[in-house]
Formats: structure tokens, C-alpha cells, sequence
């Protein structure tokens, strides 16, 4: 049931999806991996579009080289933990839902229980071993994953609905090499809200998820295109789904 003041709250948005939509966005547990560039986007307009629980991961501290992109962290945050950076601004922001940060690597042992109860789950990494277990977790639980990445002034995100298009390993079937990338704060900005987008249609059964698909944005152009992909069937993620 929507109260007297979330119809206050979200009144542009139950404009466009209805109280049912509010409600769904209520009721929904999303996972955000990473409380950096792309997180910090996303846990912030998953929180102001009232996304009932968010539960944020990420095993740093703020730094000062962070500032230039990571919009909920701020000079005084630089030493903290950007869970606990993060968690206070969300809160401020929407003290109507339920955030649950935690400081914590991501791995083998742990991602079962991160990803326990969630609707779906959002990457907002720089890496992709952690990427493709957040992938395979999604896929073993049959839940939706939304992938985001990165680099200077160009980014990339695409959305995996397991069995019914293309995981983020038929895309990627290999790991590109570790570096320490450019990156100007606007293109965090571009993608993360996609992703929050892409989230906020799932949940409120809204549009077409860009599955199959993989939205580029080429920032010095301009330009956005998307790319059509498809399933690979010997997929070691995914071709095991009918």
C-alpha cells in the first residue's frame, strides 16, 4: 500500500507507471556491486525512485583520487568506507527504504548469501572476474543482471535475462586485462543511469530491456548506438538454460 506521503514522494512517477508500479518498486530487494563511479549513480536514483531495499557492497575506502566521479563521496568522506559514505547520503536523500550497506569483498563463498532475497542485480564494477560471478549468480538464480562499464569518455551497459537472451559470458567469453583506467565523472553518470533505468523498467514491467542488445556511448562523438548479440549455446554460464 502507497501512504499519503510516498504518493507526495513519487508523484511524477506513479504518473508514468501507476501506484502498482510504486508498489513493485516497494517490494523489490536490488543488489548494487560496487559503491564507486557507477554505483554511487545508481544507488542514488534507485533510492530516489523508492526501490523498497538496496543493498550495496564494496570493500573500499573513499580516496581522494575518487572525488572526480564518485558523486555520493565527498572531501570530508575520503578515509571512510564508501558503504558508510554511501549509506548516509541514500539515507538522507529517502528515509522511506531500507539500505544495507556492507563493507565486503566480493567472492565465491560470500556471493550466495549477498545476492539472498534480491529481485535482481546491478554491476557497477571495474573488474571481470567479479563481473562474470555476479553474472553466474544471477543466472543460477534465474534473475536479471545489468551489466555497466566504462573507460575515459565511452561506456557500455546491456542487461541479461537468464534463458531468454545472451548472459554477459556470450558476450565476454574472456577477461580483458587489468588496468587503471581514464575515466571523466560524466560517463559514470551516462551509463549509471541507464543501468538505474534499466532496473526501474524491470521492476515496474515497463518498455524493453536492452536484452540482446549492448548500448555503446561514444562521449567525445556525441553518438549512442546499440549492437544486436546473441546466445552463444556452449556458453559455460548459460548454455545449459533451455
Amino acid at each position: 500500500m502507497i501512504t499519503d506521503e510516498e504518493q507526495k514522494r513519487y508523484a511524477r512517477q506513479i504518473l508514468l507507471s501507476g501506484e502498482e508500479g510504486q508498489e513493485r518498486l516497494k517490494a523489490a530487494s536490488v543488489l548494487v556491486a560496487g559503491a564507486g563511479g557507477l554505483g554511487t549513480v545508481i544507488s542514488l536514483y534507485l533510492a530516489a525512485a523508492g526501490v523498497g531495499r538496496l543493498r550495496i557492497i564494496d570493500c573500499d575506502i573513499v580516496e581522494s583520487s575518487n572525488l572526480n566521479r564518485q558523486i555520493l563521496h565527498w572531501s570530508r568522506d575520503v578515509g571512510r568506507p564508501k558503504t558508510a559514505s554511501v549509506k548516509e547520503k541514500l539515507a538522507a536523500l529517502n528515509p522511506l527504504i531500507r539500505i544495507e550497506a556492507e563493507q565486503s569483498r566480493i567472492t565465491e563463498e560470500n556471493m550466495g548469501a549477498l545476492a539472498q532475497g534480491c529481485n535482481l542485480i546491478v554491476d557497477a564494477m571495474d573488474n571481470f572476474p567479479t563481473r562474470y560471478l555476479l553474472n553466474r549468480t544471477a543466472v543460477d538464480r534465474g534473475i536479471p543482471f545489468i551489466h555497466g562499464a566504462v573507460r575515459g569518455f565511452f561506456g557500455q551497459t546491456t542487461t541479461v535475462i537468464p534463458g531468454k537472451g545472451p548472459c554477459l559470458r556470450c558476450l565476454f567469453p574472456v577477461s580483458p586485462p587489468p588496468e587503471v583506467f581514464p575515466i571523466v565523472g560524466a560517463t559514470c553518470g551516462v551509463i549509471g543511469s541507464i543501468e538505474a533505468a534499466e532496473a526501474i523498467k524491470l521492476l515496474t514491467g515497463q518498455g524493453e530491456p536492452l536484452m540482446g542488445r549492448i548500448f555503446i556511448w561514444d562521449g567525445l562523438a556525441g553518438n549512442a548506438d546499440s549492437i544486436i548479440v546473441e546466445r552463444n549455446p556452449a556458453c559455460p554460464d548459460c548454455g545449459n538454460l533451455p
